[in-house]
């Protein structure tokens, strides 16, 4: 997995002990475990004070963590060959499976603000996920002979690929990473066509 980048000018040590707390949050949080900053650190072997210096709030480490798993996502996106659709589908997918590795981890980021607005006040967790799905996005449209919406599309995308909802279908029908990513990209494609209609 890409290690989250730290602050510019962190030390070596601090760097560490950055690296053990989003680690540990990822390890508690994936095993469905709610935690304290101070259960995080004891779980990445540092103290709570050490933990506050790089953290304010659970939320933030999480926040850490899922930016972390969009690295992952888009090193994958900027390395994949596919293109048009077949592209999209393969990003897609690749996100599910993720959703799938880090499980519980990647539905704690909440936010009483909804997505869009976090995408455009530059929420950084979000942010690589965009990056991620630009190109994506940009050679699904023009395959599917549509005007690309800009964030609208991200919008959308996340409507069906939010990470709860990705848990929820697959648990609650049973289905298999690989075919609930199917479904959810038909789906996605379909919305997003009508969703270009419908600005014209």
């Amino acid at each position: 997995m890409t290690v989250l980048d730290p602050p510019a000018g962190l030390r070596v040590d601090m760097q560490r002990n950055r690296m053990l707390l989003v680690d540990a949050a990822g390890r508690l949080f994936g095993a469905g475990r709610s935690a304290t900053i101070s259960e995080i650190a004891a779980e990445a072997g540092i103290s709570s004070a050490t933990a506050y210096r790089h953290f304010a709030s659970v939320e933030d480490v999480l926040a850490a963590y899922r930016f972390q798993v969009g690295r992952e996502l888009l090193e994958f996106s900027r390395m994949a060959e596919a293109a048009g659709l077949e592209l999209l589908n393969a990003v897609c997918h690749k996100w599910v499976q993720l959703v799938v590795q880090h499980g519980e981890s990647m539905v704690h980021t909440r936010s009483a603000e909804g997505y869009l607005a976090r995408v455009r006040s530059g929420a950084y967790y979000l942010t690589v996920q965009a990056e991620a799905l630009e190109r994506p996005l940009e050679e699904a449209c023009r395959a599917l002979g549509i005007q690309h919406p800009g964030d609208e599309a991200l919008f959308l995308w996340n409507g069906f690929f939010d990470p709860r909802e990705v848990c929820d279908l697959i648990g609650s029908l049973d289905l298999t990473a690989e075919q609930a990513s199917a479904r959810l990209v038909r789906t996605f494609t379909a919305a997003l066509t009508g969703w270009s209609a419908s600005r014209t």
